[in-house]
């Protein structure tokens, strides 16, 4: 059993009671089966209400859940062939990016994805999933050589953020962000960008310039964390539940924006919940994107991007009041 949220506690204790009378059941040979089954259907109705009525900061929470598929999860599931590249072939590799050539339905694809650890080894050699300036130079080198060969680029986003530290400076972080901004805008292929956790700053953005840009349902994306909102405009990054409610980070949010192009659904109680599923989900999406874009030529390619990205926070007056386009 996965590890709950302190908001799933009402599921979790119904969890429990079930699994507790079905062991009482097989040790003592007592027929208890109508009271499981009324609290499984209680447990059925007590998951709508919570999975369906989930805040900002809920969604949140389940974007950051330990047990949630990260990039390497999902590139054993929906690629074949995939041959990791390392390397930025100025400093050296950084392991919080991950990216390589593969297959996807037996097309060829460049892959290209945050990589967090499952447990603090992992995530001390992984940097928490926060790269470092040779990790963007590692992915805009994997995506020159995909326009190279035509391949499309499919990036997989969950950062909690660019490394800020001082070694990441010294090396020029900035420099390689806006880099690769500039790099896609331009580039040739098709990229499809999914956020699969969390989306945060320039971190996420600079592998996250798509023709088309999806979110998994529970994960955020924003310019900033709800702590490090809740710091600059309270002083008081314990306020993060009350900072993300008012962000627009879900995925929801932004797809009235229009900032993302689809909402890819998750397993009742998040991705971790269900690997498979999830994956199926993502890979339905990545492929009709890819159908559609592979249509366009090198120009259109290019012209399509800069138009989704252009239109991006423009708005009008209606009445007195904002509507964003």
């Amino acid at each position: 059993m996965s590890n709950r949220l302190e908001f799933e506690r009402p599921v979790k204790d119904l969890e429990e009671k079930i699994a507790e009378l079905k062991t009482f059941m097989k040790d003592k040979g007592i027929d208890l089966s109508d009271e499981v089954n009324r609290l499984e259907e209680r447990l059925e109705t007590i998951e709508k209400e919570i999975y369906g009525n989930m805040s900002a900061w809920n969604r949140v929470q389940l974007a950051r859940h330990p047990q949630r598929p990260t990039t390497l999860d999902y590139i054993d599931i929906l690629f074949t062939d995939f041959l990791e590249c390392h390397g930025d072939r100025l400093y050296g590799d950084d392991e919080a990016i991950v990216s390589g050539i593969a297959k996807f339905h037996g097309t060829p694809v460049t892959v290209i994805g945050h990589q967090r650890g499952k447990d603090t080894k992992e995530n001390l050699r992984r940097n928490f999933g926060m790269p470092h300036p040779e990790g963007y130079r590692k992915a805009i080198r994997l995506m020159k050589q995909a326009e190279k060969f035509n391949r499309p680029v499919i990036c997989l986003l969950d950062t909690k953020g660019a490394f800020p530290g001082k070694s990441a400076e010294e090396r020029g972080q900035s420099e390689a962000i806006a880099r690769n901004l500039i790099e896609m805008a331009g580039l040739t292929v098709p990229i499809i960008c999914v956020v699969i956790g969390e989306g945060a700053s320039g971190g996420a953005l600079a592998i996250g310039v798509g023709n088309h840009v999806h979110m998994l349902e529970n994960s955020w994306y924003s310019v900033i964390s709800p702590e490090g909102a809740a710091a600059l405009l309270w002083k008081d990054a314990s306020l993060a539940q009350q900072a993300a409610d008012t962000m627009k980070i879900t995925a929801r949010d932004l797809k009235e924006m229009d900032i993302i192009d689809k909402i890819i659904p998750e397993p009742q109680g998040g991705a971790h919940r269900d690997i498979k599923q999830q994956a199926k989900n993502i890979e339905e999406v990545i492929k009709n994107s890819i159908d559609e874009l592979t249509n366009l030529s090198k120009s259109e390619l290019v012209q399509q991007r800069y138009e989704k990205y252009k239109k991006m926070g423009q708005f009008t007056f209606v009445n007195d009041s904002i509507s964003v386009k």
